[in-house]
């Protein structure tokens, strides 16, 4: 596979050796690292795509190799290897952020082969940026669930997918409103639990003396008002998946219990003298720090472990704002298909810090599509605290720009209102587009100014255009080669105002070639600007009207 750059971290040169020539005859660009400080240095130098490490290294281990790979470089796959491997090393290879985990000897050297082709091509698609490419992306999109486009957004799902065959107990953390019962949900669809049911319980809504019922169920007379059995949740989530939000709250009787089915994967109903069996995939969520609730001697350190399988954790909607307008498209689409957002609304909420995070934009967007009566939703129509929050912001801003431009404009205007980069803040890119579409905008700069824009807008396009190809959008399609020769023929004769000669020489080619192409096709010369053929730069006295 060409244009894949492959490490190999191995203290046993044979194996580096053997390896790398297998990976060359398939076209992969291969580095062989010793130890872990010259892979540090590989990584830093070249951006590699795929890294096999071993876990046993002279100055370090395969693992906190891999946390110093993926904090430099997130995009590369690592696959590591061992030959002292126990049943629990795969795990926690996976659960670590590994692609995947390779056993030595190898038992078929193919294997190796195949392995790494699969992770080269699994970053690729990651390197994109296009969610709508990942692998786990038919599943979110089923589900509803709104992955975004940030990095830290996919990594996270991308963590989610792989672990959700590997049958184990999984810990979701994160602010209120997050999501985290989307992504179990999530788990649970990518799992090979997908077709068994999927029950969600908030253990903190459930009334203290009926937590125990609710989970394990009860036998006929058990208490007053037990007229018959009744199984629990564990008993009625068997084969398929149950999701515990906020399991900090559940007291400390009920954490003996947990532990004791996730150890033994039996319980006893309340009232009940017969072991029920169960075989439940369970996946824990809390907004609380768990860890200092076991200083605290509240959370069983024991029970934690055992639901700490894999603990993964949502970033509050605040460390990724560029998901913020795929939201409330999405948001927006889902209360009311007919109506669009506006730009300005969007940026709105792009600057408010959302406590409440997915959840409370969700509400906010409801809110305002109730209160909309036109086709778009505009500032005014969104919450009053949005605005107030957006208000400071702005006023803030506006003294800052202030005190270090003083009263001369971007291009030297006095005007605070006719700087071109004056109040930018204040108005979307449209808008600002749209001054400058007005030909006294532009009539009125200088030589310098109006380069200076051109260059401005030039390099803009260019990074849309990037952007646009990183979130997998299409853009016009590139010209043919016979429109870009257009292209060419039309700039360079008006750049030289029309002059044959001066427009072949800055083509590289004759003035009889450029002269058979404009006629070839039907370009039109504009009139020149000067009485002389020679152009601009001609020496010779002319009388111009």
């Amino acid at each position: 596979m060409s244009g894949v750059n492959v490490l190999i971290v191995d203290d046993e040169e044979d194996i580096g050796t053997l390896v790398s020539r297998l990976l060359k005859k398939k076209g992969y660009e291969v580095k062989i690292a010793l130890n872990g400080m010259e892979a540090e240095g590989f990584i830093r130098e070249t951006p590699v795509d795929v890294a096999l490490v071993d876990l046993n290294l002279p100055d370090t281990d395969g693992f906190t190799l891999l946390r110093k790979i993926k904090k430099v470089n997130p995009r590369c796959e690592v696959i590591l290897m061992t030959g002292n491997g126990t049943p629990g090393t795969a795990e926690k290879a996976v659960r670590s952020g590994a692609f995947n985990y390779l056993g030595k000897p190898f038992r078929d050297i193919s294997e190796v082969e195949t392995m790494v082709e699969r992770a080269a091509s699994y970053g690729k698609k990651f390197l994109q940026s296009q969610p709508s490419g990942a692998e786990w992306a038919p599943i979110a999109e089923r589900l509803g669930f709104q992955v975004g486009r940030s990095a830290v957004m996919c990594s996270l799902v991308d963590i989610a997918y792989k672990i959700a065959k590997k049958d184990i107990n999984v810990l979701i953390q994160g602010e209120t409103g997050t999501g985290k019962e989307m992504l179990a949900k999530f788990i649970h669809a990518a799992s090979n639990r997908s077709h068994e049911i999927f029950i969600p319980v908030n253990c903190g809504a459930l009334p203290k003396d009926l937590v125990e019922t609710e989970l394990f169920g009860h036998e006929k007379g058990a208490f007053t008002g037990a007229v018959s059995m009744r199984r629990g949740l564990f008993e009625m989530a068997s084969g398929g998946t149950l999701f515990l939000d906020e399991i900090g709250e559940v007291s400390p009787a009920i954490q003996v219990k947990l532990l004791r089915v996730l150890e033994t994967g039996e319980f006893l109903r309340v009232g009940g003298e017969k072991y029920v069996k169960t075989d439940v995939r369970l996946i824990a969520a809390t907004n609380v720090d768990l860890r200092l609730a076991l200083q605290n001697k509240t959370f069983r350190e024991d029970l934690f472990y055992r639901l700490e399988g894999v603990r993964l954790e949502i970033p509050p909607l605040r460390e990724r704002r560029e998901d913020i307008p795929l939201l409330a498209e999405y948001f927006v689409r889902k209360a009311n298909p007919g109506l669009l957002i506006s730009s300005r609304a969007v940026e709105l909420l792009c600057n408010y810090s959302w406590p409440g995070n997915v959840r409370e934009l969700s509400n906010i967007i409801r809110q305002a599509v109730a209160l909309c009566d036109g086709n778009i939703i505009l500032p005014e129509h969104l919450s009053a605290k949005i605005a107030a929050r957006n208000s400071v912001q702005v006023k803030t801003r506006d003294t800052n720009d202030h005190s270090e431009t003083g009263k001369k404009g971007a291009y030297g205007s006095g005007s605070r209102e006719g700087s071109a980069g004056a109040g930018f803040y204040e108005k979307s890119l449209p808008t600002l587009l749209e001054r400058y579409f007005a030909a006294a905008a532009l009539e009125g700069a200088s030589s310098e100014e109006l380069m200076d824009i051109l260059e401005r807008v030039r390099r803009l396009e260019k990074r849309v255009l990037h952007v646009m190809r990183e979130k997998g959008l299409n853009s016009a399609m590139p010209p043919s080669l016979a429109e870009a020769e257009v292209r060419a023929i039309t700039e360079a004769l008006d750049y030289h105002q029309g002059i044959i000669v001066n427009a072949a020489r800055s083509l590289g080619i004759g003035r009889n070639t450029l002269s058979r192409k404009i006629k070839q096709y039907g370009i039109k010369i504009e009139k020149r600007k000067y009485g002389c053929s020679a152009g601009p730069l001609c020496f010779k006295k002319h009388k111009y009207p």
